[in-house]
């Protein structure tokens, strides 16, 4: 599972570097791929940056040139996924949600990894000129929708339905304060995200249009695997137009429970692995599958995953030894 850029937790990702040496083989190896198009872009090299002895924190990736938050991002989500593949083997098929869908299809081989950065790039260029916000409710799609019109924001729209308890919603940012306030007085948490950009908005058309024409730049092959898209709310098919298939991520709402609930049923029994820095994906994903045999792991928790090379079995089991 690839998720989207609400939950880039680099504290994560640095001290699993440090613990596992298959994750820092791989995290070098994917970088050594990104960082040409990071510097022909005016960005910093990255790798050195989140190998070294003081690698940046959240705060200095958000106050780095546009697009470095997203690349450091999509990096280190194959990165994860290169080392699972090692230790595991490669996945049945993957789960991207809005960002992800990036990573999601990279990792199935439709887009190499230098062009993968390129789109990553593209589309934070492309997000810079679309004002507003995210907010994250403690609530269920239609309780959000509720809110919504109580607070009289007619501009904000659902953004994405995580799970029976999580939604988002994208839009102006004094609008949002509204809904923030109406959720409040009415024992809803609330919280913004820390994404400077609206996103998952029908205004966004015309940003849609231009992402959609830069994504059409990029070679693309036959997914090796299927690639489940929370947006499309189903995997894609090869008659699929990609590019507008990505571009509908500025537009569209995501609603991961169904297409998770898909993955699990068409490649039972299964393993979710969150493959990126957070975990909040991997929360969702219990959540909306709590009662099924499916296990969730998000391996960079802090919570001991298992990198045991060649052992898929023991995959849902607690400890063990790194991968070498």
């Amino acid at each position: 599972m690839f998720a989207g850029q609400g939950d880039f937790a680099v504290s994560s990702l640095v001290r699993a570097v440090r613990a596992v040496d298959t994750l820092s083989r791989a995290v070098g190896e994917v970088f050594d791929e990104i960082d040409p198009v990071a510097v022909g872009r005016g960005l910093p090299r990255l790798g050195p940056w989140l190998l070294g002895s003081a690698p940046p924190s959240g705060r200095d990736l958000a106050e780095a040139p546009t697009g470095s938050v997203q690349l450091a991002l999509f990096g280190a989500s194959m990165a994860v996924h290169r080392a699972l593949c090692r230790c595991h083997g490669a996945p049945e098929a993957t789960v991207g949600v809005s960002f992800g869908e990036i990573a999601a299809l990279t990792a199935v081989g439709v887009f190499s990894v230098a062009d993968g950065a390129r789109i990553a790039h593209d589309l934070a260029r492309v997000l810079a000129d679309c004002p507003g916000g995210l907010t994250l409710l403690a609530c269920s799609e239609q309780t959000a929708g509720a809110l919504l019109e109580l607070a009289g924001a007619p501009d904000v729209a659902v953004a994405c339905v995580n799970d029976e308890r999580e939604t988002v919603v994208s839009g102006p940012l004094e609008q949002l304060a509204a809904v923030e306030a109406c959720a409040g007085e009415r024992a809803v948490p609330a919280a913004r995200l820390r994404l400077p950009f609206a996103s998952h908005h029908p205004a966004l058309g015309a940003a849609a249009e231009r992402f959609a024409a830069a994504v059409r730049h990029y070679g693309t092959k036959a997914a090796g695997r299927p690639v489940y898209s929370a947006v499309a709310g189903r995997p894609y098919t090869g008659g699929d137009d990609i590019p507008g298939r990505l571009a509908d991520c500025l537009i569209r709402p995501a609603r991961l429970p169904e297409v998770l609930r898909q993955a699990a049923r068409r490649h039972a029994p299964a393993v979710f692995l969150e493959s990126g820095p957070g975990s909040a994906l991997s929360r969702n994903a219990q959540r909306v599958l709590t009662g099924t045999t499916t296990a969730v792991h998000a391996p960079l928790d802090g919570t001991g995953f298992p990198w045991l090379a060649g052992q898929p079995e023991r995959i849902s089991q607690p400890g063990g030894p790194p991968c070498p």
